[in-house]
């Protein structure tokens, strides 16, 4: 029996979605719930699973074609064996023919690549499956390649260049910063946080932390905290502009800015003001993971009142952050250095973090911006304060 493979029901806010991979090609067995197609929208990446077990018949649109709902993707013959390799059918978007430079492993073996990570293969004469895959499910990503031909030079001179379309969130990623950077009168404004008796803390309650709730203790957890006992006493910093009004929000959704292979996501921690650090960890790890195996979902990325972004993961010393609309503040975390300090008239080496608040100064001030940032530095230098809500 023949069975259509329809896109899913897209949320309101998504009218369409772009196919970005075919993992099955025309001929191959495929078991139900197994991964059948990635479609990509503005804002993440959604997986099809197949419904039943069977054979993959065929494909009604090739990869980068936009889709709507409900749309048939693919039909499935049900409970069919799959033919020998041999005689299975060429997928439709695969291309006629590798470069005549490249292996004939490299041609099978590259089809199912993304865009670059192709181009790479095929300019490099690099067969994939020579190659450890890093992405996600092992795929073999641009980097891989690079990295291989990196680890074992081949003879050069070639200039090669690439052009390659933006993917749908790298596009509303710009999108976004663009309409930031018009729409908003943006202010940055910095401290430095000595976080040595956050770091105390942690390592005197890291076990038994990690016995009671079964996940480490991180530094996230205490600006997430930190961050939402200010907004409280700071609310103009929590709200957000609505065309001549101010939305006060009497709530901490806070967006954690999360890096991917695609690009930045902003997942939400609701009503962080409630939270222990315990389910901080928690929600940022599942985050975190669901980020990396592109399964964020839409209503985890929509809504947020202000935003934590932690440059200092990638080793970034200071930076101004960009604020994310109709948001109206973003707190950006930088790299802890050991750092000469003065303390009680003695020269003191400190675990250093400078901190920076990037603002719309159309309703907050800078006296706001400064007091919260004050707020923060205070909560997070005296943490047993915090721990008592003071």
């Amino acid at each position: 029996m023949s069975i259509e493979v329809k896109v899913p029901v897209l949320p309101e806010s998504v009218s369409d979605a772009t196919i970005a991979t075919w993992h099955k090609k025309p001929g191959d067995a495929i078991s139900r719930d197994e991964n059948l197609v990635d479609l990509e929208t503005d804002k993440v990446v959604l997986e099809v699973p197949a419904p039943v077990d069977g054979v993959l018949k065929e494909i009604r649109f090739e990869s980068g074609a936009t889709v709507t709902s409900d749309q048939v993707l693919a039909i499935i013959e049900e409970g069919a064996v799959a033919a020998a390799p041999a005689k299975a059918e060429a997928p439709k978007a695969a291309k006629p023919d590798a470069p005549a430079a490249a292996a004939a492993p490299a041609k099978s073996a590259g089809a199912s690549l993304p865009p670059g990570a192709r181009f790479a293969a095929e300019v490099n004469q690099v067969n994939p499956a020579d190659v450890a895959g890093t992405g996600r499910r092992g795929a073999v990503t641009k980097e891989d390649i690079l990295n291989h031909v990196k680890n074992a030079p081949v003879g050069g001179g070639a200039r090669p260049e690439e052009r390659v379309p933006m993917t749908r969130i790298r596009k509303r990623i710009a999108e976004r910063l663009m309409e930031s950077k018009n729409s908003i009168a943006m202010l940055t404004s910095f401290n430095e946080i000595n976080l040595g008796k956050v770091m105390q803390l942690r390592k005197e309650m890291q076990e038994s932390f990690e016995k009671a709730n079964g996940i480490k203790l991180g530094f996230m957890s205490f600006f997430v905290k930190a961050a939402a006992e200010a907004l409280k006493r700071h609310p103009v910093v929590n709200a957000s502009v609505d065309g001549d009004d101010i939305i006060y929000h009497g709530y901490a959704d806070i967006s954690i800015a999360v890096s991917t292979e695609k690009g930045l996501v902003t997942p939400v921690l609701r009503n962080a003001e409630r939270m222990t650090f315990a389910d901080v960890e928690r929600g940022i790890a599942d985050y975190a993971k669901a980020a990396r195996e592109g399964g964020l979902k839409l209503e985890d990325l929509q809504g947020g009142t202000f935003t934590i972004t932690n440059g200092g993961t990638f080793g970034s010393l200071f930076s101004t952050p960009i604020v994310n609309p109709p948001q109206s503040a973003i707190l950006g975390m930088h790299a802890i250095k050991e750092r000469a300090i003065v303390e009680n008239g003695q020269v003191i080496a400190a675990p250093m973090m400078y901190v920076a608040l990037s603002y719309d100064h159309r309703i907050i001030d800078g006296k706001d911006a400064v007091l919260f940032l004050v707020d923060i530095k205070n909560q997070l230098e005296n943490p047993h304060r915090m721990l008592l809500g003071l």
